[in-house]
């Protein structure tokens, strides 16, 4: 089995749990809710036979609109473009939480639709658009050959083909190199630079005034998504994250979360990459995850199904590289802690 976000979530068999876990089934429509004043949330999702989006969170700002992440499907960045016209307001800005094609596919069309719009992001693209990505591409022309897979799976791959070659569009505007205050459409956000984590680099912001923070794929369900990932990094971010007042967090995927939630969530993942370090069963590993994340999915088998069997996939990616993902850039022992600073992110 392959999970790649990057180009092909084909975990045969735990679509339908998957969909279930993440967002919106196959008939669902996507549309913008309402999460805080001014501030709504467009879901992301997995539709059976397709690659997943991630959730897209925008904020209303003195000078337009602030779109975190952009998601991959027309769908979805139809229900921002919907959104923008309801409001009667322009994007005025991106950012990009980090590479994955689920959170930056819509930045062409948002570009295309406000020319006028800056985008925000670290500069980790560029490493994945000459490694991760390009051999996504490369594994992408065998998919398309395989009689096995869908149609509108195929429809998805040739669409992620067509992202990647056109990598140059999903680049930002403004490289944030660092954690610091940053002003976006008159508004002004602190925005978290975290390194080897989720990705080379990720970015999450806290809006202080809603005690709001949007955490991109540091919070993922029903699993973290570790295809990329540094888990020591990752539980860094975690730690800052839980030094932050916040009171709701909206994840890259899934349902927003309150502070509890959240505290479940950081215990669950530091237990789970405790466990796949250890000479424990895989299986035994991923039962722990899912048994921990029980609370945060719906009340039925379906997604703690998902979240286990997903869990042990990952389990064995850990082992089969020395406790991080493969595309880990920073090897073990010499990655960068995450640390705010007062700066505010280069231009």
């Amino acid at each position: 089995m392959k999970h790649s976000n990057g180009t092909l979530f084909l975990l045969v068999g735990l679509w339908a749990a998957a969909a279930w876990a993440d967002g919106p089934g196959p008939a669902a429509s996507t549309t913008a809710q309402a999460v805080a004043p001014g501030v709504w949330l467009v879901p992301g999702g997995v539709r059976p036979d397709r690659q997943p989006d991630g959730n897209t969170v925008v904020f209303e700002a003195p000078a337009g609109l602030v779109v975190v992440d952009t998601g991959r499907h027309d769908w979805h960045r139809e229900a921002i473009l919907a959104l923008a016209g309801t409001q009667k307001q322009p994007v005025v800005a991106i950012v990009n939480t980090h590479w994955h094609l689920d959170h930056v596919s819509g930045n062409p069309d948002l570009r295309a639709a406000f020319p006028g719009l800056h985008v925000y992001a670290s500069d980790a693209i560029d490493g994945a658009l000459g490694g991760f990505l390009a051999q996504s591409a490369k594994d992408s022309v065998g998919y398309l050959e395989d009689s096995r897979i869908p149609a509108a799976m195929r429809e998805d791959i040739r669409a992620d083909l067509d992202t990647i070659r056109n990598g140059a569009a999903l680049k930002p505007d403004v490289v944030v190199d660092r954690s610091g205050a940053l002003e976006l459409g008159g508004r002004t956000f602190t925005v978290h630079r975290v390194r080897d984590a989720v990705t080379a680099g990720d970015l999450w912001l806290y809006d202080e005034s809603r005690r709001l923070a949007v955490l991109g794929d540091l919070v993922t369900l029903p699993v973290p998504y570790l295809d990329t990932a540094c888990p020591e990094g990752w539980s860094r971010a975690l730690d800052e994250l839980a030094a932050t007042p916040f009171e709701l967090a909206i994840p890259g995927h899934g349902a927003p979360m309150n502070r509890g939630q959240f505290d479940r969530y950081r215990s669950a993942f530091n237990a789970f990459i405790e466990c796949a370090d250890s000479a424990a069963p895989a299986a035994g590993c991923a039962k722990l995850w899912a048994d921990s994340v029980e609370p945060l999915l719906a009340d039925d088998d379906t997604g703690k199904t998902a979240a286990r069997q997903l869990a042990g996939y990952y389990v064995d990616l850990l082992r089969a590289n020395g406790g991080r993902s493969p595309h880990c850039e920073a090897p073990i022992g010499q990655r960068q802690p995450s640390r705010p600073s007062p700066e505010r992110p280069g231009r």
